[in-house]
């Protein structure tokens, strides 16, 4: 009896001893939750840093400014200004490209002094840069129509082709709107009222109609550019939220991206973008734009790509590579947050990984692969070993645990850039391409429409993949405007923003 009986106290201390523990995890799980939420609210997360940047480079301004002032005022006597000089800025020669404009001082006809006769020695040039004003003018097309006097048949020169039927546009005009909307992040009411204060009064339901219009006669060189980008070898893919309007409430739309990016493994492929909306976040969309698509794909764990992985999938099975970008993002916020050792210790190994990736980006993938199975394999089974250890003794109400858990669950997406030249270490080239999607969510606030959604994404498409390639959007798309309905469709592959040359007017306007 007094057996069982110490047997039932040992159980019921075990068990209470068990209870403690899960209610202390438990306790500081809360707790971590705590400060996270605070952190997500207080801390310095990115967009944050960058209105702290924002206002310190707004506080850099005025202390120029202020500084600049002091020197162009008069020193008075007693000012503790008087006798300071500040140092002034190194200024480097003004862009050669722009035009100059040499306008000549008159010299002194004869010697001030003597009235002698003056012999020029040289002359001293001063640059100052100047802006003309936005010119807004009307062309006149006239077109001429004769009568034969032997037929009397009636003969007049064909109309001239506007990218708009029926519309008094010019390309230039419509490039300058597309590119302001979706490139700068100006909706249209600020356009109109902008154009309003030139006196030039475009309403905005005039400026929607031409988007709209531009859009549809773009769409052969959208069709172009995703068939280009599901050529890849390897994609990387994400998404972003997009407010969207809808009947007396605001919904969640969702504009996906998937970036074709062959640089870091020495690709001679250009670069390019495409974009997609969907009103939701539901897998089938992924699935459906990448349909035909079969390579590798760089993206985060969403479960909506799961299916795509799947080894019996048609046309083929698409390999995941996992970001380690991510990976590491959870382990430097509990190192930030709870300065938790362990968290900080698995951020300093990762950081030895990212270390030498920057050292091999832009080789071709033989030599990125060699490179990685003699400097980062080793580097990656001690952080794995490491972590498994680690993870053993943690609870499972621990956050650093989930963060190996995260890691640890798709360790051969991890992996898998060590026997692959073409994976990059991060997915950060899609996350690049959203940004300004970001940015614009603050201009426009939401989408008018699911329509507009999926015009936003066709323009985006354009705008980014003609940034990838260094090119100016609103010159390109300009120039496509204005000659893509003469462009017969075998060569509408030259209007590709890496095919595309700057028209010779361009460039002569600019010498």
């Amino acid at each position: 009896m007094l057996r069982a009986a110490l047997v039932a106290e040992r159980a019921a201390r075990l068990s209470a001893e068990t209870r403690a523990t899960g209610a202390e995890a438990m306790i500081a799980h809360l707790k971590l939750l705590i400060a996270k939420l605070q952190r997500d609210r207080f801390g310095p997360t990115s967009e944050r840093s960058r209105r702290l940047l924002d206002q310190l480079e707004l506080q850099l301004e005025e202390l120029e400014a202020n500084a600049a002032e002091a020197d162009v005022e008069p020193a008075t006597p007693g000012d503790p200004r008087s006798g300071s000089s500040r140092a002034k800025p190194v200024r480097g020669p003004l862009p050669a490209h722009l035009p100059r404009e040499r306008v000549v001082v008159p010299g002194p006809t004869a010697c001030p002094k003597c009235h002698g006769q003056l012999v020029k020695l040289g002359e001293t040039i001063t640059e100052t840069l100047e802006v003309i004003p936005r010119q807004w003018k009307v062309i006149q097309t006239v077109r001429e129509k004769f009568s034969c006097r032997t037929c009397e048949k009636i003969t007049q020169p064909p109309a001239p082709f506007h990218p708009i039927a029926r519309g008094r546009a010019g390309p230039e005009l419509l490039a300058m709107i597309l590119e302001a909307k979706f490139g700068q992040h100006l909706p249209l009411n600020r356009q109109s009222e902008t154009y309003a204060l030139e006196g030039i009064h475009l309403d905005v339901s005039t400026l929607g109609g031409w988007v709209g219009a531009c859009t549809a006669a773009l769409a052969p060189l959208l069709a172009l550019i995703r068939k280009h980008v599901l050529a890849a070898d390897r994609l990387h893919g994400d998404d972003t939220t997009v407010p969207v309007l809808a009947k007396s409430k605001t919904s969640i739309g969702r504009l996906w991206t998937y970036v074709r990016d062959d640089s870091p493994f020495g690709g001679p492929e250009p670069p390019a973008a495409m974009f997609f909306y969907s009103p939701d976040r539901g897998g089938e969309h992924p699935r459906r734009h990448l349909a035909q698509y079969a390579g590798i794909l760089q993206a985060d764990a969403y479960a909506g790509f799961n299916e795509l992985y799947l080894p019996g999938r048609r046309p083929g099975a698409i390999s995941e590579a996992a970001c380690w970008a991510h990976g590491r993002r959870k382990f430097f916020v509990l190192a930030d947050v709870a300065k938790a050792p362990t968290a900080i210790e698995a951020v300093r190994q990762i950081d030895l990984i990212f270390d030498v990736e920057r050292t091999i980006n832009g080789l071709i993938p033989e030599q990125r692969r060699a490179a990685r199975q003699e400097q980062v394999v080793p580097l990656v089974a001690e952080l794995e070993a490491w972590m498994r250890t680690e993870r053993s003794r943690l609870s499972r109400h621990n956050e650093v645990s989930r963060a190996m858990d995260y890691m640890l669950k798709r360790w051969p997406a991890f992996t898998r850039f060590l026997d692959d030249g073409r994976i990059c270490l991060t997915n950060n080239a899609a996350e690049r391409a959203l940004r300004g999607i970001a940015l614009g969510r603050k201009s426009w606030m939401f989408a008018g429409s699911n329509r507009g959604g999926e015009r936003a994404a066709d323009v985006y498409t354009l705008i980014i993949t003609a940034k990838l390639n260094g090119v100016d959007p609103r010159a390109w798309l300009a120039d496509v405007l204005r000659r893509i309905a003469d462009q017969p469709d075998r060569d509408l592959g030259d209007l590709l923003p890496w095919n595309w040359s700057k028209p010779k007017t361009l460039t002569a306007a600019a010498a």
